[in-house]
């Protein structure tokens, strides 16, 4: 059995005490972050400077002791690397050239060709396998196909992917073609994260939650399923973490249908909910409120250990249910983790 608690938890082991890791726990609420960002020059830099790259996503492990390390890049590089032009515009998040039509959707360089622009991120992974602690496994991973697609057809975020949704309306065969381009960039991108070291990887669908009904099965499970079926079949026993944020009772089965060794929970659910209806396939990873991570106190400590103990019947990975905000006091992180080990 291995000594990584998070692969033991993946592979359906329960452990008194979960293995811990954070959403975008690489990130501006550490100084060092900031610094090495600043020493990188903007966002887009930082992340294709495979040094740099690797030295952020270590931070946080030296500080903190997590027992993953996820890497640090962007879920919106494949688009880029697939043709989109991307850039970040400071304190307003990404932009990008938008597609709108199935001809956008045919102009998309060839799926063989996203490696060239890539091809850093893939560097990145392997300085990471060299340098991390032998305890601590190493996360990879990619935006869902949906949640890719929704920023490339707005050029940007959106509270409700409107844009998305009226591409699917208008055209759904072209806008299938899109999730088909996507789904296949999202296997060789992930494969080649793998091959360059990465021992898990997740899909992150921030998105899926504005899916409904046949729409969540044909946008959200049926791509997660084909990624996570190619991935297995050329990476035999590499285990797979899915988050479709904001799936609400779609969580339930939502496993068995894509193939998923883990179900990511975002904080809208009660964990005891989940323990009953989703854990019960395998493991779950979640679900504390980010919020806690800036109020702290005896509210953080007695959150945590009530996740710790309701879920504490199966595997379980403890994180939050979305990503560590720039607010966060990183003395509230040590906290955290002593409320879940030292009990």
């Amino acid at each position: 059995m291995t000594d990584k608690k998070l692969l033991r938890a993946l592979a359906g082991e329960k452990q008194a005490v979960p293995p811990v890791w954070l959403m975008r726990q690489a990130g501006r609420y550490l100084p060092e972050y900031r610094a090495t960002r600043a020493k990188a020059g903007d966002f887009l830099s930082l992340c294709y400077n495979p040094e740099l790259a690797a030295e952020v996503t270590l931070q946080p492990i030296r500080r903190f002791g997590f027992d993953g390390a996820i890497l640090f890049a962007d879920i919106l590089l494949i688009a880029q690397a697939m043709g989109s032009k991307l850039w970040f515009a400071e304190g307003e998040g990404p932009r990008l050239s938008t597609i709108t039509d199935a001809a956008g959707v045919a102009a998309l360089r060839p799926t063989a060709d996203i490696h060239e622009t890539l091809s850093p991120v893939y560097e990145t992974v392997k300085i990471l396998a060299s340098e991390l602690p032998k305890e601590t496994t190493l996360i990879g991973f990619a935006g869902s196909p949906w949640t890719v697609a929704t920023y490339m057809i707005a050029g940007r975020g959106t509270p409700d992917q409107a844009p998305a949704h009226a591409f699917k309306a208008a055209d759904r065969a072209g806008f299938a073609a899109l999730i088909d381009r996507l789904s296949e960039a999202t296997i060789e991108y992930l494969s080649a994260q793998i091959s360059a070291g990465a021992e898990v990887v997740k899909l992150f669908d921030s998105w899926a939650g504005s899916l409904k009904g046949e729409d969540f099965t044909e946008f959200a499970e049926k791509p997660a399923a084909r990624i996570i079926a190619a991935l297995k079949e050329r990476h035999p026993g590499i285990p797979i973490i899915a988050f479709p944020r904001e799936a609400r009772e779609r969580y339930v089965g939502f496993a068995k249908a894509t193939g998923a060794d883990c179900v990511a929970l975002d904080n809208s659910v009660d964990a005891a909910w989940a323990a009953e209806h989703v854990q019960k396939d395998g493991c779950v990873q979640g679900n504390l409120a980010p919020q806690h991570m800036i109020t702290g106190g005896q509210a953080l400590v007695d959150e945590a250990r009530r996740i710790v103990d309701t879920f504490s019947q199966g595997p379980h990975i403890f994180n939050l249910g979305h990503g560590i905000t720039p607010q966060a006091d990183p003395d509230n992180v040590s906290r955290l983790l002593a409320a879940i080990r030292e009990r």
